[in-house]
């Protein structure tokens, strides 16, 4: 049994008539994605970077070359409200990470590209980056990742076309 299992248990001795399954479904995801988050923002805060910061630097590195998008592009691709993109682009651009061309009137339209330093960044992180993903799923057979994936997109797609 473990921490949700002890919550439905719960429910069902308190409100025996709801349906606690979603609540379950719901509170393991929630776990399981917290858990893999902070994992990986330990590898990130190793190289100085958060979470959103090395989101932009991936987005920017698997556009291609010239590793340039749009301040307007990246916001579209990673889902952020223009303030919280502008944060993470000044804090990368002081960092020497990305370059960005300057425009009062419009900083959403001129394009935000990788430094040397950040596509050489960016590479060395991916690789670990990725290793880290696959600890944090080592305990899984290939067939369990490949069910959990297609019901996790199923879901998404759900809940996103709603």
């Amino acid at each position: 049994m473990d921490a949700v299992d002890r919550l439905v248990a719960q429910w069902a001795r308190e409100k025996p008539e709801l349906d606690t399954e979603p609540m379950a479904i719901m509170g393991r995801l929630l776990r399981v994605a917290k858990y893999m988050e902070n994992e990986v923002a330990q590898l990130h805060k190793q190289y100085d970077l958060t979470l959103g910061e090395f989101d932009v630097l991936a987005t920017l590195r698997r556009s291609g070359e010239p590793f340039q998008l749009t301040p307007s592009e990246l916001i579209d691709s990673m889902m952020l409200t223009s303030g919280a993109m502008t944060n993470r682009l000044d804090k990368l651009t002081s960092k020497g990470l990305i370059t960005r061309q300057s425009n009062q009137s419009d900083r959403r339209s001129l394009p935000v590209q990788l430094t040397k330093q950040g596509i050489g960044l960016i590479d060395r992180i991916l690789e670990e980056h990725v290793q880290m993903q696959g600890q944090l799923v080592k305990g899984l057979s290939q067939e369990q990742k490949k069910q959990i994936n297609q019901n996790l997109k199923c879901l998404m797609h759900e809940l996103e076309s709603s």
